[in-house]
């Protein structure tokens, strides 16, 4: 079978004295002479004559084996040479082992010696290595590594090999050895590794999780969708994963062990794994993959690649193992999406995860204190705290042993660079129950993803440097809405938020915020509102779904309620645009109003927006913060509000021509309208799926007038059957964070004339 190698087994520990060769060694015996064989004093033998059983090849029975362990899509067990084996932990595999003679259980003894590929220095208990005697069926030991003979015809052996359901998740050498029981011996290693991963399928794996659908999700789709926009006007966004695809799952591995710095036994722990992997995901304290960049200009993105431009890990991936150096640019989606490609290539359940208005508090107080001056501007110089439009971190599957059963199952984990853990820039596993219970002492990290989810949020009036601040709001419940992720077996969205919290303004969410308070080891002092008044109300009216291009207005609504008082109200009505990160950017436009409102009477204040107004001030993600600064003069009381807002963006259509079946070409269209009043310049597509080996770029060579529709179109060619999921971003210097996403199901080139539902799907973002 190719390349062998061949050594003796009484002398080649490291390097053979005999032949000279080393364990890493290898060659093809039919080039080379074959080394002497040596009985156990290190007599020369002669095999043949001896009757020493000798392995020929090993088949890795690579099909019936990627079906079994739901590995069969890497490209390690697809490629057309040099098939490496890919299998779970804690379940067995077939190997059919090719002997010079037949097996004979009177007088052959075979064993199995597995040993991580990297590691150089073994010990005889080294979890790195496992001596598997072959046992009769019926015999082995359970949760131990096991070989059992399954049965032989002629010369083919074979053996059923199952790695213990703790083993280290690494790519694994074979070496047989054989010996006969009238003495000489022989051993042989098998050419290429088995590499072995997590196993969400095994009972006794600590990352086992029920259900088909949920391992189906959360596991083996290599395509979905994240979240982004404003809490009030969600955004889809696809993802293209591609774990099984060339480089993804050898860099998994790299990350692990070269990057997170994760030793021995603990790389079977998937604790410490995917804590390593969320600090190796960022650049931060090591050579990890993605630089992060939250600049507010284009040219702040010179030489790397905007965030909003990737279309799935792919590339990023791809190139990063290539270089080893790391990949320019990342927000914090682009951290998620890599990570959960990098956990579902090595079997941990894994998925994104967005939390609307998301806290980031940087003092540990558990609540966010925003200050404002008389104009509504945020005076960002005194207060590291901040509030996201949204965040995307990640959460996985698996058992807490180290807290205790009632903690297993989802766990959150975030790779984006914003506080440190233990002097690493990385976050979690935090379990979601010990979150939303507020038990804030639980490793690893669950303090900050409750702030992050549940902290009070306090705004405050500064006045001047000899004026006290002035307490304006605290607001409860506005930090962490529609904390959301894709649905089981559906391109829609789940709302989880109940994983992490109690219902606002409930008594056990208030409960749980004050134990958490009293175990929390700030002394930040507590405030509360000053005196409410409610006589005036007030409230903003946004239109539900304005696109790129139109123009919009921002209404705000006064009411006096009191049938006998009037009040005189003044302040200033604003609108802002702001990165997703919370910071505000340039003042889009503004209004100061000064009104005496009657009793019971009613006072709309309008602010007209137009598409000149913002165009040339939009940041990243077209999104704006609508404020209000207003004061009720005679009794000095402030009022402050303020609200998200997006433009939406066009969506990019796909189609395909005809029905698509596997291993035959096909071509699919992709196609966006522009919807500017301007043209749009140097236009280019960017496709990742599965069946594309490489990200495409696909550039446009003529401008798209307004109200015109760019088209492209590419070649695809499905490998296997079954439902696929093609990701497309658009780009152009005028118009920016434009996608788009189509599924659909392949059906296979055989179909003996049954006719196979074709399910189709192409949502708009």
């Amino acid at each position: 079978m190719g390349a062998v190698k061949s050594k003796l087994a009484s002398c080649c520990a490291d390097r053979c004295g005999c032949c000279g060769f080393r364990r890493s060694d290898s060659y093809d015996l039919k080039d080379l002479p074959r080394p002497p064989q040596l009985d156990s004093s290190n007599n020369v033998i002669d095999g043949t004559r001896q009757g020493v059983l000798a392995v020929q090849s090993i088949d890795f029975c690579v099909d019936t084996n990627g079906e079994n362990h739901h590995t069969n899509k890497f490209n390690l067990m697809s490629r057309d040479v040099d098939k490496c084996l890919v299998v779970r932990r804690g379940q067995a595999f077939k190997l059919d082992i090719l002997l010079n003679r037949p097996y004979d259980a009177n007088r052959d003894a075979i064993s199995f010696i597995f040993y991580v590929s990297d590691v150089e220095k073994r010990g005889p208990s080294d979890d790195t290595s496992a001596a598997v005697p072959m046992l009769e069926k019926g015999t082995e030991t359970l949760g131990a590594w096991n070989a059992v003979y399954e049965g032989q015809m002629d010369s083919h052996l074979m053996v059923a090999v199952t790695p213990a359901a703790d083993c280290i998740v690494a790519a694994w050498r074979i070496d047989v050895d054989t010996k006969l029981s009238g003495g000489g011996s022989l051993s042989y290693t098998h050419p290429l590794p088995i590499y072995v991963l997590f196993n969400p399928w095994c009972l006794n794996d600590s990352v086992y999780m029920p259900g088909h659908s949920h391992r189906e999700e959360y596991v083996q789709d290599d395509g979905g969708l994240m979240f982004r926009g404003v809490y009030n006007r969600i955004k889809p966004t696809p993802w293209n994963y591609a774990q099984y695809e060339k480089d993804i799952l050898e860099c998994a591995l790299y990350l692990v062990r070269e990057i997170g710095k994760v030793k021995g036994k603990a790389r079977g722990d998937p604790i410490r794994t995917v804590r390593a992997l969320s600090a190796a995901v960022n650049v931060q304290d090591d050579n990890g993959i993605l630089f992060g960049n939250w600049g507010t200009e284009l040219s702040d993105y010179s030489g790397g690649t905007h965030p909003l431009k990737w279309v799935g890990s792919l590339a990023i991936l791809q190139k990063y193992y290539d270089k080893k150096k790391p990949v320019k640019y990342a927000q914090c989606w682009v951290y998620a999406g890599v990570l959960t490609t990098i956990c579902r290539a090595l079997g941990i359940p894994c998925r994104p995860v967005t939390g609307y208005d998301a806290a980031h508090d940087s003092q540990g107080s558990l609540t966010i204190d925003i200050i404002k001056d008389e104009n509504g501007n945020t005076l960002e110089e005194f207060s590291r705290d901040s509030v996201w439009n949204y965040h995307v971190w990640n959460e996985v599957w698996m058992d807490r042993p180290d807290l205790g059963t009632e903690y297993s199952g989802w766990q959150a984990i975030d790779s984006t660079p914003q506080e440190t853990s233990e002097d690493v820039y990385r976050c979690g596993p935090a379990s979601l129950r010990a979150v939303r219970d507020g038990d804030l002492q639980r490793p690893y990290d669950a303090s900050y993803v409750f702030a992050q989810v549940n902290a009070d949020k306090v705004l405050w009036k500064y006045s001047g440097e000899i004026q006290p601040l002035k307490l304006l709001a605290r607001d409860t419940a506005s930090i962490g809405q529609n904390i959301s992720t894709k649905a089981i077996g559906r391109m829609e969205r789940e709302d989880i938020t109940n994983l992490y919290k109690y219902p606002e303004r409930t008594r056990e969410e208030r409960d749980t915020m004050e134990k958490a308070l009293r175990k929390s080891e700030s002394i930040f002092a507590r405030y509360y509102l000053n005196d409410a008044f409610n006589e005036v109300t007030f409230d903003f009216e946004l239109r539900d779904d304005i696109k790129i291009g139109q123009d919009f207005n921002v209404v705000l609504h006064i009411r006096n309620r009191s049938s006998i008082n009037q009040h005189h109200v003044k302040g200033v009505l604003r609108v802002d645009t702001v990165t997703y990160t919370g910071v505000t950017g340039d003042g889009v436009k503004r209004y100061e109003f000064d009104n005496i409102l009657a009793p019971e009477a009613k006072e709309n204040i309008t602010l007209n927006v137009t598409f000149d107004d913002y165009y040339k001030k939009l940041v990243d993600q077209a999104s704006f913060n609508i404020a209000c600064l207003a004061t009720i003069v005679e009794n000095n009381f402030d009022y402050f509000a303020q609200d998200d807002f997006r433009v939406r963006n066009p969506d990019i259509k796909i189609s395909i021509d005809g029905k698509p079946t596997s291993r035959q070409e096909c071509t699919v269209l992709v196609k966006v309208e522009n919807p500017l009043p301007i043209p749009l310049k140097n236009g280019k597509f960017y496709v990742q799926g599965t069946g594309l080996e490489k990200q495409l770029k696909i550039e446009l060579h003529e401008n798209v007038a307004p109200g015109a529709v760019a088209e492209a179109q590419f070649k695809l060619t499905p490998p296997w059957a079954g439902r696929f999921q093609i990701s497309a971003k658009f780009t152009s210097k005028e118009m920016q964070d434009v996608d788009g996403f189509h599924t659909f199901m392949v059906k296979t080139m055989e179909t003996n004339g049954i006719p196979l539902i074709d399910a189709n799907e192409t949502r708009q973002i």
